[in-house]
């Protein structure tokens, strides 16, 4: 049995995009597998250079790694998310390049921990399509650029970020009529559908209008004499 002090490694999986010409399109997409960590336990440092994370379970299990990247990034242009899955790295390439990294890693090390995301990935000569589709809303992420002089944000706290369950900085996604919420009104209780009510007043029934014609008129011994109508009944 490992004891409390030993070091595990999350399951790391990435892909990649490369443009000679568009900074936006030189991204690696790095998402780190580890669903038992809080934001109040979870350290991630990312310099020009390299990405080191740092999660400790709710049951005290810690995981770390450390990446050295083949080549530099742009911390500024960077972006990252954690969630109750996985915290996932939007990282843009420094160099505008054509082509694709060779390796995440500056060394050719095979590192049993890291693995291709198939789901994200594509081959060098057909990444002409969209970007892979994030499975939430870009504005919901925060950049890795600010944090300390070293241009990453070592240490920073999660729980003071808006993650999954802060929506107070989505502008777009809400609903006017609800407070704070602009977007789409729904006080209308129809969210802009017309009124397709059936309520209009209806047209009599022959038998009805017929009934209207002939009231009923007293007899004798405090009876009504019934209508035609009435007497069909």
């Amino acid at each position: 049995m490992a004891s409390s002090s030993t070091t595990f490694f999350p399951e790391v999986i990435w892909a990649q995009r490369s443009d000679p010409s568009a900074a936006e399109k030189n991204t690696l997409y790095v998402t780190i597998l580890q669903s038992d960590v809080s934001k109040d336990k979870l350290k991630l440092d990312l310099t020009p250079t390299s990405l080191t994370y740092k999660g400790v379970t709710n049951k005290g299990k810690e995981y770390s790694f450390k990446i050295d990247f083949f080549e530099e990034i742009d911390v500024e242009n960077s972006r990252h998310i954690h969630t109750d899955r996985a915290t996932e790295c939007i990282i843009r390439k420094k160099a505008l390049k054509e082509e694709f990294w060779p390796r995440l890693t500056k060394e050719k090390v095979k590192l049993h921990w890291l693995k291709t995301d198939f789901d994200k990935w594509v081959d060098e000569d057909e990444q002409d399509g969209p970007a892979p589709e994030p499975e939430y809303d870009p504005n919901m992420m925060s950049q890795f650029g600010g944090g300390d002089d070293a241009g990453g944000f070592g240490g920073i706290d999660f729980s003071k970020l808006g993650g999954a369950s802060d929506l107070s900085g989505l502008g777009g996604m809400g609903m006017p009529g609800m407070p704070g919420m602009p977007g789409m009104d729904m006080s209308g209780g129809g969210a802009g559908l017309e009124d397709d009510s059936d309520d209009e007043d209806m047209p009599d029934l022959e038998g009805e209008e017929k009934a209207k014609a002939v009231p009923s008129e007293p007899v004798a011994g405090g009876e009504k004499k019934k209508s035609p109508i009435e007497e069909l009944d």
